[in-house]
């Protein structure tokens, strides 16, 4: 499944996009920048739109305060939703906790995609792929429905079979930008991703439903 991440604070170019996707065929990414600046607001237009919604807040606190602010959360029409890993086990517990009445399923972030090697090793003294494996162990622990991880880390993950992943870092060919763990959407899929967030490919393309269908096809 695609999910077209979408990073606009405005309601206009916002609603440029959505009219030349096709609900059938992606969902929709909102992230802390959409999020932030438009509040709900922005998930119940994207849900009256037709589109199921991926809400990529990235959560990271102590684990009642996680719990009390995706309470606030599961009125709104998501489907899933994403927290840091690195919070710990009784964060994702309670992060489970919060939405055990809902439909929500909860993502752990396991190291963000724009991290190489060398800054792992600063931040965790490890590389990417020791990282990853560390949290995915702490996922299965903690029995959330799955992980976000960069498309090298997804043999990682389907090893592991209890998880579903989301992959973003997801680009058409060479791209220059703040990613560093990138790969293509076929070459993901045939590795076992779940979901692929695909932004700038899509929503920066001049023909927004052009992209979308060359990358529909392409997985299908």
């Amino acid at each position: 499944m695609i999910i077209v991440a979408i990073d606009e604070i405005d309601i206009n170019k916002i609603t440029a996009i959505l009219e030349n996707l096709d609900p059938k065929k992606c969902m929709i990414k909102i992230g802390s920048v959409s999020f932030n600046y438009l509040g709900h607001q922005i998930i119940h237009y994207v849900a009256e739109k037709g589109f199921d919604i991926f809400l990529d807040l990235k959560l990271h606190d102590i684990p009642n305060t996680v719990k009390k602010s995706i309470e606030g959360l599961t009125s709104l029409p998501i489907l899933m939703l994403t927290i840091h890993i690195s919070g710990g086990k009784n964060m994702m517990l309670a992060a489970m906790e919060a939405v055990s009445n809902s439909k929500i399923k909860i993502f752990g972030v396991t190291a963000l995609t724009s991290l190489s090697d060398t800054d792992t090793n600063k931040i965790y003294q490890r590389t990417a792929t020791e990282q990853v494996n560390a949290m995915l162990d702490i996922a299965e622990e903690s029995k959330i429905d799955g992980v976000v991880c960069s498309p090298h880390e997804l043999d990682l993950v389907t090893t592991r079979g209890s998880l579903l992943s989301i992959t973003p870092g997801i680009r058409m060919s060479d791209s220059n930008d703040d990613q560093t763990r990138v790969m293509g959407p076929k070459e993901a899929i045939g590795l076992g991703a779940n979901y692929l967030v695909i932004g700038r490919p899509i929503t920066g393309a001049k023909d927004i439903s052009e992209a979308l269908n060359t990358i529909y096809q392409s997985i299908n």
